[in-house]
């Protein structure tokens, strides 16, 4: 099976794009762990930028490992320094510059909540950016039980947060520069390779946090233990993985359609900081997961013909 066929099967779809969710609701639990592990306070922005310009530039180098061992071509390409920079400016260094300094601010909870948030952002931008892709009144409904799904979620103790603070401001505005990166992602891999696009824009987007990262804390601030090393290079898997994965499904298909997988991940989000941290979930993540899967059943729900 192509590529694109897997990628445009529902179960393909279906496979692809709640594994990258699973995979990047994972990784809230596994940050807020590695500042833990490596003492990274909330003041310490420099070695949070640092740590995530490690996670991206080894996720590239994973990607392109990958894309040598299939016998892909995975070197520079000459003319797409452009389209790949563009895409690691939005999809890594501004996404994760304020994700990172968010999350060290709110817990893995709020910080996978916020993350829900993505897929309005992708699916208000398709409705810009792409005539074929405009709401209609099952994306509507999908919309609203994929964002009721995520105030259940929000309401861990019972009620919700009466105010935004810093931390969920930046989470906030990360996930509004992730889905425009992922819409422009869309675009360019009409013409590039995924594996090659994302392996690049992660590379120069991480490469870019080290950079900025590095000039105020050092290259190596870090003593790293055995336990930060494996959760740094669980944090770079589930980049290149989930990144390969969401940008496959990005590229087959409808914006509007696919974004409200991301609903996913909250959840999961949700429920892996609760078990790996500690932290308090209310039993309404329950009814969240029915409401998030019914949105997505909706949304994606083949259009029945009709006959006269």
């Amino acid at each position: 099976m192509t590529s694109e066929k897997l990628f445009k099967h529902p179960l393909g779809i279906m496979c692809a794009a709640t594994l990258a969710s699973l995979l990047w609701g994972s990784a809230f639990p596994f940050i807020k762990l590695s500042y833990g592990e490596l003492a990274i306070g909330k003041e310490n922005w420099s070695e949070q930028l640092l740590f995530a310009g490690y996670r991206f530039v080894l996720a590239s180098l994973l990607i392109l490992l990958f894309t040598k061992l299939i016998r892909r071509k995975a070197g520079y390409q000459r003319g797409t320094l452009l389209k790949v920079s563009k895409i690691g400016l939005f999809q890594t260094f501004l996404q994760y510059l304020f994700l990172y300094y968010g999350l060290s601010m709110i817990t893995g909870i709020q910080g996978s909540i916020i993350a829900g948030t993505t897929s309005f952002f992708q699916i208000l931008l398709a409705h810009i950016m792409y005539r074929n892709d405009r709401f209609n009144l099952r994306k509507s409904i999908g919309i609203a039980l994929g964002f009721g799904g995520v105030i259940l979620a929000n309401m861990t103790k019972g009620e919700m947060p009466l105010h935004m603070g810093v931390g969920e401001i930046c989470s906030l505005i990360a996930m509004i520069f992730g889905a425009f990166g992922n819409v422009l992602s869309k675009n360019e891999a009409k013409e590039l390779d995924v594996l090659y696009m994302t392996s690049w824009q992660m590379l120069l987007g991480g490469s870019a946090l080290f950079a900025v990262a590095a000039s105020f804390a050092g290259p190596f601030p870090f003593a790293f233990t055995w336990n930060a090393m494996l959760m740094l290079l669980y944090l770079a898997f589930l980049s290149a993985t989930g990144f390969v994965l969401w940008n496959n499904v990005m590229k087959y298909n409808k914006v509007g359609s696919v974004s409200m997988y991301l609903f996913l991940t909250p959840v999961f989000g949700v429920v892996l900081s609760a078990l790996m941290l500690g932290e308090v979930v209310h039993l309404m993540v329950l009814a969240a997961l029915g409401l998030v899967v019914s949105g997505i059943v909706i949304v994606n729900r083949p259009k029945t013909s009709t006959t006269s």
